[in-house]
């Protein structure tokens, strides 16, 4: 049974920084010779960022910074080789202060998008990889946004840059299984509080990608038919890439959560994807020239070029995705709902895939259908 997504909201911090200005003030963080300040820079010109969104953010792109008041700025300069900045715990009390007023400006902003009662909301759930703290936003949100005390809560943790697709796939089993339930699935990624002190490359990537936002969609029964949806979900599928295991990680460290990313990923999504998304289209007869559109989920320019090659794309179809990664960065699991939100401006009406990539290798898709946009 199909599922509908009556309502979309995105929510990123009021300050953001463009991307040089990060370099600018980050870089002595991170390096520890002129060599690394010049690879850093180009890293950071060439991440397809020009602004990204921050709770730690001030007034002012240098406020994210200061070398003279530790005790007023979360990040602060590198003191010597052994710095490698804020303890986790003291990034997760940033989390548990920061989450949940994101999550409450996605979550009204799709529950009016939707014209959806929150009175009526009967599930959430929500998908953060970036934090922990119980009390937590699901509990927040009840309290917040006056749904009912009975709502059910599931949370969808630590999977990456595509829990959204499993939050989502929830959702769907929670409206497949009850025709009156009301879902809504709420992602909240505060991937700025991980920035990672010392010279590592891979760390550096992440570094200069990773940005904070929050999405989040009301979920109904596609028999319910006094709603024009955004989309209609039909099939979600997974794929582990075998032998990938190397290929990306995110681990919890001493001093935040800890990123390993391979150069070879691109090239793996390249050498994967079809294989696996053809069979996986061809269940609803499809196939990939049948595709009105693709929600891709923007974890780097070079992870766009592997998708755009493998399919046989063009630029226009990733546009959307290189748009939202240009303006707001990579926000994991909350980016393909800023993706799709932003695909409905588009206008494209038809057969939609996204797909979006985590530790693993794991390769997660969703067939939509979009109608009425």
């Amino acid at each position: 049974m199909a599922m509908l997504i009556s309502g979309i909201g995105t929510a990123a911090p009021a300050s953001r920084i463009p991307q040089m200005d990060a370099y600018s003030a980050m870089s002595n963080t991170c390096c520890d010779s002129d060599e690394h300040r010049r690879v850093m820079e180009m890293i950071y010109q060439g991440s397809g960022v020009k602004h990204r969104g921050s709770v730690l953010v001030g007034a002012e792109p240098e406020d994210f910074i200061r070398a003279d008041d530790r005790d007023e700025f979360f990040f602060y300069e590198r003191e010597n080789e052994e710095d490698y900045g804020p303890s986790t715990q003291e990034r997760m009390r940033q989390y548990e202060q920061h989450a949940l007023p994101l999550a409450i400006k996605s979550s009204v902003a799709a529950l009016r998008d939707a014209g959806q009662d929150a009175r009526e909301i009967t599930h959430i759930v929500t998908v953060s990889c970036s934090g922990f703290n119980s009390p937590g936003v699901d509990m927040g949100l009840i309290e917040e946004l006056g749904l009912n005390r009975n709502t059910s809560r599931t949370h969808v943790g630590f999977m990456g840059c595509h829990g959204s697709f499993n939050g989502l796939r929830v959702a769907h089993g929670y409206t497949a299984s009850d025709p009156d339930a009301v879902v809504l699935m709420c992602s909240v990624e505060l991937c700025s509080l991980h920035h990672h002190y010392g010279w590592t490359t891979d760390k550096v990537i992440a570094n200069a990608l990773f940005a904070d936002g929050s999405g989040a969609v009301i979920c109904r029964s596609s028999k319910i038919e006094d709603r024009k949806p955004a989309y209609q979900l039909i099939r979600s599928g997974s794929f582990l890439v075998p032998n990938t295991k190397f290929a990306m990680s995110w681990r919890i460290g001493n001093h935040g959560f800890e990123m390993t990313l391979s150069q070879k990923v691109p090239a793996l999504i390249e050498e994967n994807l079809v294989s696996w998304l053809t069979p996986f289209l061809a269940r609803e007869g499809l196939t990939i020239k049948d595709i009105a559109g693709w929600a891709i989920h923007p974890g780097g320019p070079r992870i766009l070029d592997s998708c755009l090659a493998a399919l046989s794309l063009s630029n226009s179809h990733v546009a959307p995705a290189r748009e939202v990664l240009e303006k707001h960065g990579n926000m994991s699991s909350s980016t393909i709902l800023f993706v799709l939100d932003r695909m409905r401006e588009e206008r494209i009406n038809g057969p939609v895939v996204a797909l979006g990539f985590g530790p693993g290798l794991a390769i997660e898709a969703m067939l939509l259908k979009a109608e009425n946009i």
